[in-house]
C-alpha cells in the first residue's frame, strides 16, 4: 500500500477514443485538460476516500530482526528500507559505507517519515557493524547468491528468543565477501524470469516480512 487515508477524485477524458483515467487527492491541482490527449476531462466519482490499513498485532511472536545495508547507494533504496522496517517491526537499522543516512536531504521523498521512526546507527564499516552484532548473539544471514546460497523460503524458522541480522550489499556489487564469510546462512531469492536479481529494496522488503512473519511455516499447514 502506498497512500494513507485520503480523499480523492476520479477524472476522465471526454474523448472516447481517449477515454484517460486517473486519481488526484484533493490537494493536488487538477491539469486543466487530458494528459494524453489534451481533451476536456469530466469528473466521475467525488470525494472517494482511499482505505485505510488497520494496524494490528502479530499473531505469533517473532524473533528480533536489525537490517544491515552494506555500500548502498541509493538514496531511494535506503528510504523504501526504512518504509518497509517502520511497517514490519524492525529493531534496527545499521547504515555502512556508502550507505545515505536519513540526514541525506533526497531521503524525504521514499522514507516518507519513517527514517525518523525506525532506531538507526552509522558504521563506516560493515564488517565491524556485523562482527558487534555476533558478539551479542545475532545469527547472520545475508540476502546473496552463489553455491552455498539457500533459498530464502528454505531457512529456520527462528524461535522469539532469537536474534537475526539481515544483510543487503551494494546495488551493482552486492554484499562484501569477507562479510559473506562472517554469515550463518546465505539466502537467496528465487528467480524465474530472465533477470537473475531484484531491486535491492524490494528483495529486503521480501526478506524482512519472511523473517519477521515466519512465513515459511505456511509450507507445512
Amino acid at each position: 500500500m502506498e497512500h494513507e487515508s485520503e480523499i480523492f477524485r476520479i477524472w476522465e477524458c471526454s474523448q472516447p477514443e481517449c477515454r484517460f483515467r486517473f486519481s488526484a487527492l484533493l490537494t493536488e491541482k487538477t491539469p486543466p485538460n487530458c494528459p494524453r490527449c489534451h481533451s476536456d476531462l469530466k469528473l466521475v466519482l467525488n470525494d472517494c476516500l482511499s482505505p485505510k490499513v488497520t494496524t494490528a498485532p502479530q499473531e505469533n511472536p517473532s524473533p528480533q530482526l536489525t537490517v544491515l545495508l552494506d555500500g548502498l547507494r541509493s538514496t531511494f533504496n535506503v528510504g523504501a528500507v526504512f518504509r518497509t522496517g517502520d511497517g514490519a517491526g524492525v529493531k534496527e537499522i545499521l547504515l555502512c559505507g556508502t550507505t545515505p543516512t536519513p540526514e541525506h536531504p533526497k531521503m524525504i521523498k521514499t522514507g516518507l517519515g519513517a527514517q525518523w521512526s525506525v532506531p538507526w546507527r552509522y558504521n563506516p564499516n560493515a564488517l565491524l557493524a556485523a562482527q558487534e552484532c555476533r558478539e551479542k548473539g545475532a545469527t547472520l544471514i545475508a540476502l546473496e547468491g552463489g553455491e552455498t546460497a539457500c533459498s530464502l523460503f528454505d531457512l529456520p524458522v527462528y524461535p522469539p528468543e532469537d536474534k537475526l541480522v539481515l544483510i543487503a550489499g551494494n546495488e551493482a556489487t552486492g554484499v562484501d565477501p569477507e562479510l559473506l564469510g562472517m554469515c550463518d546462512h546465505i539466502a537467496y531469492i528465487p528467480m524465474q524470469g530472465y533477470k537473475r536479481s531484484l531491486n535491492v529494496s524490494i528483495a529486503l522488503g521480501l526478506g524482512i516480512y519472511a523473517l519477521r512473519f515466519n512465513i515459511r511455516t505456511l509450507q507445512n499447514r
